[in-house]
């Protein structure tokens, strides 16, 4: 950004600093199922079962302590029906076990939601809440190994903001979460399964007492300004923004031939590699062209554990934050499987809220030479779940309008095998100079791309 000649507006130039959190495991953490004869069985933590220490910010966290008998209930209420028959066992107060993978004799084909879905996982964390127990355990089939290992790294790395702690246990309205592996032989499983699926009281119970080290230290947003060049309106802001951390090394796991070596590192090309390096050349042909409004350009961190580095930006502005005209999110965006693009925010936004911005991208794209395929799927307002999430959110909150603009990955391009030399540069400098070019008619606009004609003439016509 120096070489760039981009000016610094963070707290230590370049830098905002981000208090930030680690929350470890103590070593006073105990984790014991008890027999009907007294006797003691400690789990291990992440070879048996890893806690959810918290949800995200914002959410009311799990409880950290538990006692109770262990309830079995199979592959758990997947629908009404079975949480309806499941609605004769008492769970209340219980500790409830529910497998979660390929029931041994259904087919992968007609169960593959239940494997891939993570909102299939939360559908069933959901029911089971229902029930009132003391803690849920969700123990993942062989077929989801590789998901637990990756979740357990995830919950063992969990990184916060520095708010004060979450109130003790008698207050928390959320039983203790714990999600496993599911093996023969488990204490938390029929001696006879998998063979055995039966809903049961195993006769067993867990004592659970999860402590919790909390380490402070600081994370860094990275802040940087192209000074607009009309006097009137270089006070006002677009900005660009990117995450640019990453999980770093995770579970190990063995490439897709026998020959290749087993891999740690999650290298992050394109999540979110691609996102930084388009913020940088993005800026780079700011500094040429020079529009009227100022552009922002802000590498976000702390993105995987709950956008914490955009919360905090959003919250400690280095100027008034309704001075931000809108503001275009990348994540993503040199993903392989379409030549698509997917921008999110004009639909599912409230009120309309990115609407406008949103038709100055389609009416940039469309006068392109080659104009990239837009796609709208996930810009869905019945189905908002890619909105909701995300580093631009923090942004909308403030009434800021965002597009959030990602592509979509194959397995084999994503998490560990997510390295450069798989990237679509050409690609990514398309989806580079769309984003330049729509910023520049933003930034050069003489008004700001709200929506609210929009949507007084959208209620005039309901009326």
């Amino acid at each position: 950004m120096q070489l760039l000649g981009l000016e610094p507006v963070g707290d230590s130039l370049y830098l905002q600093r981000v208090p930030l959190v680690r929350e470890v495991l103590a070593r006073t953490t105990r984790l014991a199922v008890i027999s009907s004869g007294g006797r003691e069985q400690l789990l291990s933590v992440p070879q048996d079962v890893t806690p959810q220490l918290g949800f995200s910010e914002g959410q009311p966290h799990p409880n950290r302590t538990a006692e109770g008998e262990i309830v079995f209930v199979g592959y758990g209420p997947t629908d009404d029906a079975s949480q309806a028959a499941m609605a004769r066992l008492d769970l209340a107060g219980k500790v409830v076990v529910a497998v979660h993978g390929v029931p041994k004799k259904k087919s992968r084909e007609d169960h593959a939601p239940i494997l891939s879905s993570h909102e299939a996982l939360n559908e069933e964390f959901a029911r089971l809440l229902a029930f009132r127990p003391a803690a849920i355990i969700t123990l993942m089939t062989d077929d989801l190994r590789s998901t637990y290992e990756g979740t357990a790294a995830m919950l063992l790395h969990r990184i916060v903001s520095d708010r004060p702690e979450a109130p003790v246990d008698s207050t928390r309205q959320i039983p203790l979460v714990l999600i496993g592996q599911a093996r023969r032989g488990s204490p938390l499983l029929p001696r006879d399964w998998p063979n055995d699926n039966t809903p049961q009281a195993l006769g067993r119970r867990l004592e659970a007492n999860v402590d919790v080290e909390r380490q402070p230290f600081t994370g860094y947003n990275v802040v940087a300004l192209v000074r607009g060049s009309d006097p009137k309106l270089n006070r006002t802001y677009l900005a660009f923004g990117a995450n640019y951390d990453g999980w770093g090394i995770t579970p190990a796991l063995r490439g897709p031939s026998r020959r290749q070596a087993v891999d740690s590192i999650e290298n992050g090309a394109n999540n979110n590699g691609s996102g930084s390096v388009a913020l940088l050349a993005i800026a780079r042909q700011t500094t040429y062209w020079r529009p009227k409004r100022s552009v922002l350009f802000v590498w976000h961190v702390a993105h995987d554990q709950g956008s914490l580095g955009a919360r905090y930006f959003t919250a400690h502005p280095p100027f008034p934050i309704d001075s931000i005209v809108a503001e275009f999110n990348l994540e993503g965006v040199a993903g392989t499987v379409s030549d698509g693009l997917a921008m999110v925010g004009p639909r599912a936004a409230p009120n309309y809220l990115s609407w406008r911005v949103g038709m100055i991208v389609d009416s940039v794209n469309f006068a392109s030479a080659t104009p990239l395929r837009i796609e709208r799927e996930w810009d869905d307002p019945e189905a908002p779940r890619v909105y909701e999430h995300g580093d631009h959110l923090s942004y909308a909150e403030h009434r800021i309008p965002t597009l959030f603009f990602a592509s979509q990955c194959e397995s084999k391009t994503s998490g560990l095998y997510d390295e450069p030399r798989l990237i679509d540069y050409d690609r990514l400098a398309r989806v580079s100079q769309l984003l330049l070019e729509s910023g520049l008619a933003v930034a050069n606009r003489s008004t700001r791309p709200t929506s609210e004609a929009i949507t007084q003439s959208i209620s005039s016509r309901q009326e």
